[in-house]
């Protein structure tokens, strides 16, 4: 009896495991959003706060310059430090309408973050700017801002507007480098080594998800 058990029941466990394996399978793949191709003519709009402005750099080490000579597109770097979402959403259709991006690097949410202004009202701001660039058609590579804590994460709401959107998430160098002086500036803002490296993050993430052959 207990040997019939047996027979029935292995078949069975692997029968189980094959499932979870292909359901996490299609679920990485799910994941994996792709963005367009850019073009030689293509222009990348950096869209953001002092992270993306290059705040305690000069402006040729700020992360859209870097990045700019890591991808060989024009890169417009069009951050404003001090930026809340709110501020960032009500200029965030002009400055696609002025530039017509191939690709837009949306990296806002930290002074929010710091002025405590509640996460509910963050993910709406981001949600409706990201509603804008698929209104127009620009692809977007979302830039996760991490929480006010000693070792933080990406607040969740990122990961939610990626997948909501269909979009591709760099969630992790951020929250990275600000756990690390060496590459700080000050308490919130990177020195050029920080910058560099944050390029080299999104040009690797760009290449990632075929936007950077």
């Amino acid at each position: 009896m207990s040997n019939q058990i047996k027979k029935n029941t292995i078949p069975g466990l692997v029968t189980w495991l094959l499932s979870i394996i292909i359901v996490a399978l299609l679920l990485t793949s799910c994941s994996r959003a792709k963005l367009p191709a850019l073009q030689s003519e293509d222009v990348i709009v950096a869209f953001g706060d002092s992270l993306t402005a290059g705040y305690g750099v000069t402006k040729n080490q700020s992360y859209p310059a870097v990045l700019a000579n890591l991808t060989r597109h024009k890169v417009i770097n069009a951050g404003i430090s001090g930026e809340t979402t709110a501020q960032g959403l009500a200029r965030f259709q002009s400055v696609l309408e002025e530039h017509n991006p191939g690709l837009v690097i949306l990296l806002e949410g930290g002074n929010d973050v710091l002025q405590k202004v509640p996460v509910g009202v963050i993910y709406s701001n981001l949600k409706r700017m990201l509603q804008i660039a698929k209104q127009k058609g620009v692809p977007v590579l979302l830039v996760g801002v991490p929480e006010k804590k000693l070792f933080g994460s990406s607040l969740d709401i990122y990961a939610d507007l990626a997948e909501e959107f269909d979009i591709p998430l760099e969630e992790d160098i951020v929250a990275n480098l600000i756990k690390r002086p060496s590459m700080k500036s000050d308490f919130v803002h990177f020195n050029q080594q920080g910058y560099q490296a944050m390029a080299q993050a999104i040009d690797a993430k760009l290449k990632e998800h075929g936007a950077i052959q």
